[in-house]
Formats: structure tokens, C-alpha cells, sequence
């Protein structure tokens, strides 16, 4: 018999919300080429609108978030942007330029995860990408950003990967 879900902490809502955020400013980044500094700025100034999906109203996104790991994720993945382009691009089935952008800004936030943040366990990482890709992806995104994911940890992290699927 399967056990109930239990219900996120406050401490992994909040963490869950920074990545929200992140990814959603690395996407208005990609789209527009505003700098990461003033997204961040954008992000921290909106104002309500409840009109807004919760996941996509700003302000109520931003009561929850962990805001220094929003702001470590962000300049973080955009600071070692080439680097994390260079660790999906083997992974794919196509070239980077044809993926979907919100999609990049998720891998590319797995993947600074994956390779900058070896405190967060890879499986987390997977999940939470796999959770964002059915909040802002395309319907079956979830399972391509899963994949590529899974490849990269087995990469970056091959002893993690290795001791779980022992203990598994």
C-alpha cells in the first residue's frame, strides 16, 4: 500500500517559490535581454493582481519565496550561463536554439543545481524540475526535462546516483 503524499513544509514551499520565480525571470531574460539585476528588481517591485493563477501572481509567489536563494539561483545560473548550455547541449535530441524557452530556463536551472549545489540531493533537483515543467511547460515537457535531468545527474553526480540505485 502506497503512502499518503505529505504535504510540502513551509521550508520546501518557500524553496519551490524561489524557483518559480528564477525560472520565470530567466525566461523574461532570455526573451528580452533585460539585464538580471533589474529582473530581479521587476520581480521585487510588481504589484498584486488577482486576476493571476497563483503560481503566476508574483506578489503572492514572493510572500512564500526563500528570497536569497531566488536571488542565488538567478545570478547564479545566469552567471555560469555558457557553462550550463554546454553541460545540456549532449543530452539533447536537438540543438539548444530549438528548445523551448521556458524549458531551457528550467534545464538550466537543474543543471546550475546539479553542478553548483551539491547540498541539494540530485533527486530533488530532478523533481523540482520535473514540477516546474508541469506548472509553465508544455504538456508533456515534464518527461523531457525528467530525462535530460536524469542524464545529467548521472554526469555531475555519479557516486549520488550510484548510491541511491544501491540502496533502491
Amino acid at each position: 500500500m502506497t503512502q499518503p503524499k505529505r504535504a510540502p513544509s513551509k521550508q520546501q514551499q518557500a524553496r519551490r517559490a524561489a524557483r518559480e520565480l528564477t525560472v520565470q525571470a530567466l525566461y523574461q531574460w532570455e526573451m528580452t535581454g533585460t539585464s538580471i539585476a533589474q529582473l530581479e528588481t521587476e520581480f521585487r517591485s510588481q504589484t498584486a493582481d488577482d486576476d493571476l493563477e497563483p503560481h503566476e501572481n508574483w506578489v503572492q509567489v514572493m510572500k512564500i519565496a526563500d528570497l536569497g536563494l531566488f536571488h542565488q539561483l538567478l545570478h547564479g545560473v545566469a552567471r555560469h550561463c555558457g557553462e550550463m548550455d554546454n553541460l545540456i547541449a549532449p543530452s539533447l535530441d536537438r540543438k539548444l536554439e530549438e528548445l523551448d524557452r521556458i524549458e531551457l530556463s528550467i534545464l538550466r536551472l537543474g543543471a546550475y543545481e546539479l553542478a553548483h549545489r551539491p547540498e541539494v540531493p540530485y533527486i530533488s533537483v530532478i523533481n523540482e524540475g520535473i514540477e516546474l515543467a508541469r506548472s509553465f511547460g508544455a504538456t508533456e515537457g515534464h518527461k523531457y526535462i525528467n530525462s535530460i535531468l536524469d542524464r545529467l545527474a548521472r554526469k555531475l553526480r555519479e557516486a549520488e546516483v550510484q548510491a541511491r540505485r544501491r540502496r533502491d
